[in-house]
């Protein structure tokens, strides 16, 4: 069930709302069924003494209102309503059951408490099968204001508990640090200008998209007044200095043709000048020169290491990391090919809602994916999908982490938003990875190079070797070990790191797990003799644990299990 509660200047005015049946088409046999007292006049109920019953219940609500008015104490907005309803999966509650609901709402919000003579006076109207209106003037008996303060938060927990006692359909339930959703308003509007999306929420895109590119707030600034369709409006202090920015999409027009504009945190509480300002201050600068590492291994190598942070990490660090993937996400659609777009900023907006919690972000801990991202940027889009598939490859297991970590902080809107995401990232992970294991598996090796590899892995990961080798990306694998390994890498080595790294046990296609992180890892320069024979030593020191990848219990897996009972990723 899901409340909304807002104030009013008029009695009358809400009660006519709620008995017309004419302008709302949706509005059928309205009736009370329930007030302050039990023998409120019920105009739905009247028959041809419609608007005198009406009258009267305006009256018997704005009894102390009236009061309160000629002693001076009332206030302007003295109406109170909420309206309450019901999932439509739910079955259709009697007038019986929404009475009771409404008293313990009224109860629970302090507009008329349990055992308090004094109470507001109220009435609960229904005029649709899946939901009720609640009418009440704020103004108490003994003529003092009611305290409801906090009242949708605790009109929310007494729905959560009427959800279970009821057994309806149990809402996820947020933590006050989602963006604001667009109004019924800003809905019709843009299905009138026909887009999918409001205004608020194109803006929003379009500022996060800004702040996950910039490296400073000045560039920040700059890049925005040089975005196509969009408006700044930037406030400065008496020093000159930014203190903040307003922003409006161009045509986006109120009745006296003026833009409508809305500030950062209208759009996303994170989206503030402050708290951007917070996070670009901890970004590193990217690094130009010949002998840069390639951002996208960095950034994946950075993401890859999102998992064990989430899991050893104190709380800030870990908001921080999930930020910075979230800035990652949204970058992700201006670098990659046009036809996986909209998978990507589907996944990316989805996502955003897994970026906050109430838990404060500590920005200085995901310097490096961040500067990674800002360098990924600046770079030429890549020729084929082999950086975006590898960096794919790690995000899918980089949203179920998130999803697990959510799920044991109890951020269940959290948790739904990275399964959300977590779809269309699978999904525009297989339309990117296919051309480019294709392409690998057709530099498969000599039949004897294979076969050595194929004993390699046995030795190596003998716990998954069988489902690696049932992977049709084997071939790749093989591939990319045969070219390690002519670049002067210990292919045994390799794939030890590369099975070492975490969630191999997640994949349903292992091989493709394998083939990216060997990829990646034989980019580096191969290391010198002593490299070698120090790895050797170290190897040969360390006990054999070839399968001990340890798995991530995730929210998020099918029901299909692997042998060793862990959930799969894909």
């Amino acid at each position: 069930m899901i409340a909304k509660i807002s104030s009013g200047k008029s009695t009358a005015g809400l009660i006519r709302y709620l008995y017309d049946t004419k302008k709302a088409k949706d509005h059928t046999d309205p009736h009370l069924v329930a007030s302050f007292d039990g023998f409120a006049p019920d105009p739905g109920r009247s028959g041809d003494d419609f608007d005198a019953v009406k009258k009267l219940l305006v009256a018997d609500l704005d009894l102390h209102v009236k009061q309160a008015q000629r002693l001076g104490r009332a206030s302007e907005r003295h109406v109170w309503h909420c309206s309450i309803r019901a999932a439509k999966t739910d079955r259709h509650l009697s007038d019986e059951e929404w009475g009771a609901i409404a008293r313990r709402v009224v109860a629970a919000t302090g507009i008329a408490p349990d055992g308090d003579p004094d109470g507001c006076r109220w009435v609960a109207v229904r005029h649709a099968p899946d939901h009720i209106h609640i009418a009440a003037t704020k103004v108490r008996a003994d003529l003092r204001t009611a305290r409801h303060w906090n009242d949708y938060l605790t009109a929310d927990r007494e729905l959560a508990a009427i959800e279970k006692e009821y057994g309806l359909h149990q809402v996820v339930r947020g933590d006050r640090t989602a963006a604001k959703r667009p109004t019924r308003a800003e809905q019709e509007k843009a299905n009138r200008a026909g887009h999918d999306r409001s205004a608020r929420e194109r803006l929003r895109t379009t500022v996060r998209t800004v702040v996950a590119v910039a490296t400073s707030t000045e560039e920040f600034i700059r890049l925005l007044e040089h975005t196509d369709g969009v408006l700044v409006d930037v406030k400065h202090f008496p020093s000159g200095d930014v203190r903040g920015y307003t922003v409006a999409l161009a045509g986006d027009t109120n009745g006296k043709q003026e833009p409508i504009w809305f500030s950062g945190s209208e759009l996303s509480p994170d989206l503030s000048l402050p708290k951007i300002r917070k996070r670009l201050d901890a970004t590193d600068q990217p690094q130009g020169g010949p002998r840069r590492a390639n951002p996208w291994h960095q950034a994946t190598a950075a993401a890859e290491r999102i998992p064990h942070h989430l899991d050893q990490a104190y709380d800030g660090a870990a908001q921080a990391h999930l930020a910075a993937f979230g800035e990652a996400l949204d970058v992700l659609p201006l670098l990659a090919p046009q036809d996986v777009r909209p998978q990507l900023c589907e996944a990316a907006e989805a996502f955003e809602r897994a970026t906050r919690s109430r838990t404060q972000a500590e920005h200085q801990h995901a310097r490096a994916l961040r500067g990674a991202v800002r360098a990924m940027v600046r770079e030429s889009a890549p020729r084929d999908g082999a950086l975006l598939a590898m960096f794919l490859d790690a995000a899918i297991l980089v949203v179920i982490a998130a999803a697990h970590w959510h799920q044991l902080h109890h951020h269940d809107q959290q948790v739904a938003a990275a399964r959300q995401s977590l779809l269309h990232l699978q999904a525009a992970y297989e339309q990117t990875a296919t051309a480019p294991l294709i392409v690998l598996a057709q530099r498969r090796p000599p039949q004897p190079v294979v076969e050595r590899h194929i004993l390699l892995i046995r030795q190596t990961v003998r716990d998954y070797a069988e489902q690696v080798l049932e992977d049709p990306a084997v071939d790749a694998l093989t591939a990319v070990l045969a070219d390690a390994e002519k670049a002067g890498h210990n292919p045994e080595q390799l794939l030890r790191q590369a099975a070492d790294q975490r969630a191999l046990a997640d994949a349903r296609q292992p091989a493709r797990v394998l083939t990216w992180r060997i990829e990646r890892l034989a980019a580096r320069p191969a290391p010198s003799a002593r490299a070698r024979a120090a790895q050797a030593r170290s190897t040969a020191q360390r006990p054999s644990a070839p399968g001990r990848t340890s798995p991530v219990s995730s929210p998020l897996a099918p029901t299909a299990q692997p042998e060793k009972g862990s959930a799969r990723r894909r």
